[in-house]
């Protein structure tokens, strides 16, 4: 069964980073693109980034542009989100999910299996 599982939100001053991680198991990781998206409170769940199954093709939310940096370890079944100089608008909950295919897509119903999320809290 394929499954995703987060780590590493927590609470940051505004400017500061965090490295968010996702641990996939139970499907062939290197064959499918993988994406983070974002829900804040009383807010749609909003694209962040996604990686294509090599990890050389990514995308990302234009205000997380030169901040945020998606990666993957494809020996390791692991992706992750290093998130630089956040602002107190990158409060979300954080989740990574599997795409449907090996090209990254910014579109949500594209995602397939999603992990339960973690926390992010940027204090200004």
């Amino acid at each position: 069964q394929a499954q995703l599982d987060e780590s590493g939100g927590g609470l940051v001053q505004a400017g500061g980073s965090l490295r968010l991680s996702c641990a996939a198991s139970g499907f062939s990781f290197s064959t499918y693109a993988m994406g983070w998206f974002r829900q804040a409170p009383g807010k749609e769940r909003e694209f962040v980034a996604a990686i294509s199954a090599s990890g050389a093709d990514t995308k990302y939310l234009d205000s997380v542009k030169g901040r945020f940096t998606i990666s993957r370890d494809n020996a390791n079944n692991l992706v992750t989100l290093q998130m630089n100089s956040l602002k107190s608008e990158d409060t979300a909950v954080y989740s990574c999910a599997r795409g449907q295919d090996r090209l990254p897509s910014v579109i949500e119903h594209t995602y397939r299996v999603w992990g339960p999320g973690t926390q992010v809290t940027v204090s200004s």
